[in-house]
């Protein structure tokens, strides 16, 4: 005969949460870099968008940070998960223009900057199912 376990089982982790820490963590993780390590971050905003460049950077930073929030958060992930959307189609003119600039540099941070475009889609197509597994 098999005694019981006097060990407590972890619960089995929820993929819907697991899938809105995936999304959450980078973002959360970018916003701190936009603050720690601005200048990187200044080089590729467009320079058609008024105003100076730290100040977008400070602005997408926050709103990085507010939004990885929002989706750890299960009360407002919905909400988060939804600016998430809002928020990778309003940085794409950054990544095109990180990908315009970088068109002289070496293949591989050409490659890196050009990959980095199609990958809004994923990132996109994610956030919908954050907010749909809300």
């Amino acid at each position: 005969m098999r005694l019981p376990s006097l060990r407590r089982r972890r619960p089995r982790p929820d993929p819907a949460a697991r899938r809105a820490a995936l999304l959450a963590g980078p973002l959360v993780g970018m916003g701190v870099l936009h603050f720690a390590v601005p200048a990187p971050f200044d080089t590729i905003v467009p320079p058609w968008i008024p105003g100076p460049a730290r100040f977008w950077t400070y602005a997408s930073g926050v709103a990085e940070l507010a939004v990885g929030t929002a989706i750890a958060r299960p009360a407002s992930r919905r909400l988060g998960a939804t600016a998430a959307v809002g928020l990778f189609l309003a940085v794409y003119p950054a990544n095109l223009q990180m990908a315009w600039d970088w068109r002289r540099k070496p293949w591989p941070l050409r490659a890196a900057a050009v990959g980095r475009l199609p990958l809004q889609y994923p990132m996109i197509t994610h956030a919908l199912r954050v907010r749909a597994e809300a």
